[in-house]
């Protein structure tokens, strides 16, 4: 069984800057709901967040709800 299908929800919390970055990058942010250093949201765990997650990683502190 796949442990993505069992997780419902993560909690994403913007932890660095996206100034500097590459455009689709800050889209990436925006698109999560995110554009605050120390602004969090809960988002469904479907296969097009875990894409979006992937992308700006490097920018998130990601934590299973």
């Amino acid at each position: 069984m796949n442990n993505k299908n069992l997780i419902n929800d993560v909690k994403v919390t913007q932890v660095k800057s996206s100034i500097g970055r590459k455009y689709d990058q800050k889209l990436t942010l925006i698109g999560l709901g995110l554009n605050k250093i120390n602004k969090s949201v809960v988002l469904k765990n479907t296969d097009s967040v875990q894409g979006m997650l992937k992308k700006v990683e490097h920018l998130l502190k990601i934590e299973n709800v």
